[in-house]
């Protein structure tokens, strides 16, 4: 039979007629096949008209006595049905869920009527605060809206612009994320940069009764509003890109914190962003540590923060440029003051998000996304050697490893991720294991019980970093009062007839702690922060 088949493959006669065949030519059918081609071909047309009701039926085909040719049979094309894609309603809104039963007529009605009250129709930068309130927007939107409208360039704002500009925000954006972008954010882009936040946050020191004892002390505008803007990235752009997108805000607590300056006169009450304590206590601590007040501070200065708290090691990573933007950290080998407000934030509050994602990119060295136990012993060791300094027998790193996996339980064995670290919520004991001994050690003495109830506490409570700036700002400002007192010489008890309120008290420090400021300052003119 092989034999047989290899001849056959080989006859050329054969392979000729198979080629001839695989061509698809026109070529003679012998009879037999004509006649059982044509009844075949007839009963499927007879099949598709007895589908259709009402259609008469063709006559029968006569087969010639002669053979002819016969022409190839036309292919039938598949009836592709229409996409049911079409039938989805729009689901993502980009510039936010359009409301359509708004009705943008009367509420530009409303804005042309308000500068009517105005003299000569034309609004400054104070008189856009009525303009903001009938457009349905919180107070300090008002300058974004005196900017955008151009009033910089003219120093007043006319009816004929100011509606021109609104009346295009309420054709394309619908929701107050997407309104304040386009407010804020330079022509033609659709995210917000740090410098984009400089007149919001401006006017908010000019015009907000917490910080009026900032008027006399102009030389510290750009420093608290660097601390802002730094504060307002550090939560809300979550990407890490430098660029807040709508997305972003609307995710984010930010519209609704800037809200309530409008209602809140103690600035020190919104700890979110915009507290001034909080802005003196991280300028303090960066200023004790800027030993030629450059407004820089270098790898060896920032290694004296807390005592030295921190290894050597984790400072390298954070000068290495893993959580810093910019080429002064690489190059330079100097930290500004807007990279320490990070820094301080992280140091001082492990349990945030951001914060966690910041020691984790300190601590893989390797930037491959995954904790191996060989950069956990890499930091570790720095560790050890400081407790045998102190006389503190360490914990072998074995044993130490095992207590880490139990404490995060990563989802693949040798490997910790950033995943793994967030969903733990142990990630403060973890990171202050490997490179803080002294919170280490604290963790250490601690009560382990206490620390799951702490993990299991749902209840809302001020952040590890409200708690420390709170703590800081009182015993930085006990200081300087006593200072004061030693300086004047009236270390005398004395009682006041009537108690003081808590504003007076907090109006008290902020007085103190901004001459604080001034005098430690005194020498160092205004300068530009990134």
């Amino acid at each position: 039979m092989m034999i047989k088949e290899t001849s056959l493959r080989r006859d050329p006669d054969l392979r000729g007629e198979l080629a001839f065949l695989a061509r698809g030519c026109d070529f003679v059918l012998p009879s037999r096949f004509k006649k059982r081609l044509k009844a075949f071909q007839q009963t499927q047309i007879q099949n598709k008209l007895e589908k259709k009701p009402g259609t008469p039926l063709p006559p029968p085909a006569t087969v010639p006595s002669t053979p002819q040719p016969l022409s190839p049979v036309p292919r039938v094309s598949k009836v592709v049905n229409a996409p049911l894609s079409i039938n989805i309603p729009q689901f993502y809104f980009p510039e936010g869920l359009p409301d359509a039963c708004s009705n943008h007529e009367q509420i530009l009605s409303r804005i042309e009527a308000a500068f009517m009250d105005i003299e000569d129709q034309k609004a400054d930068i104070y008189e856009m605060g009525k303009i903001a309130k009938v457009c349905g927007c919180p107070l300090y939107w008002k300058a974004p809206m005196f900017r955008a409208a151009g009033g910089e360039k003219t120093g007043f704002v006319s009816a004929q612009s100011f509606i021109a500009l609104w009346r295009k925000l309420l054709n394309n954006h619908h929701d107050d994320a997407s309104k304040f972008i386009y407010l804020l954010a330079k022509p033609s882009c659709n995210y917000l940069e740090q410098e984009d936040f400089i007149p919001l946050l401006q006017d908010v020191v000019d015009t907000h009764p917490g910080l009026t004892f900032l008027k006399d002390a102009p030389e510290f505008h750009s420093r608290y509003i660097t601390t802002v803007i730094q504060r307002i990235f550090y939560t809300v752009n979550r990407s890490w890109s430098g660029k807040i997108t709508s997305t972003e805000i609307r995710k984010s607590n930010f519209l609704q914190t800037l809200a309530l300056l409008e209602e809140e006169e103690d600035i020190n009450q919104i700890t979110d962003y915009f507290s001034y304590e909080h802005f003196y206590v991280i300028y303090c601590k960066f200023w004790e540590l800027d030993s030629d007040h450059d407004l820089y501070i270098s790898q060896a200065d920032l290694s004296r923060y807390n005592d030295q708290a921190s290894s050597n090691r984790i400072i390298e990573r954070i000068f290495s440029g893993a959580v810093t933007r910019g080429k002064t950290v690489q190059k330079e080998g100097r930290m500004s003051y807007a990279d320490f407000v990070w820094f301080l934030i992280s140091e001082e509050d492990k349990r945030n998000p951001t914060s966690i994602e910041y020691w984790f990119r300190c601590m893989d060295v390797d930037g491959d996304g995954v904790l191996s136990m060989y950069e956990l012993e890499y930091f570790y060791e720095e560790q050890c050697e400081r407790m045998e300094a102190m006389g503190i027998e360490p914990l072998p790193f074995h044993d130490l490893l095992c207590q880490m996996l139990d404490l995060v339980k990563p989802a693949s064995d040798g490997k910790i991720t950033l995943r793994d670290l967030k969903r733990c919520r142990m990630a403060h004991i973890f990171y202050d294991t490997f490179f803080n001994l002294e919170k280490y050690l604290d963790h250490e003495q601690r009560d382990p019980f206490a620390v799951q109830k702490d993990v299991e506490n749902d209840m809302p409570e001020p952040s590890d970093w409200d708690r420390f700036a709170a703590e800081e700002y009182e015993t930085l400002v006990a200081e300087e009062s006593a200072q004061a007192q030693f300086q004047e010489g009236s270390f005398e008890d004395y009682e006041t007839e009537e108690p003081a309120s808590p504003s007076e008290i907090g109006n008290t420090g902020n007085k103190i702690a901004t001459s604080s400021l001034s005098e430690k300052c005194g020498k160092l003119q205004s300068v530009d922060e990134e």
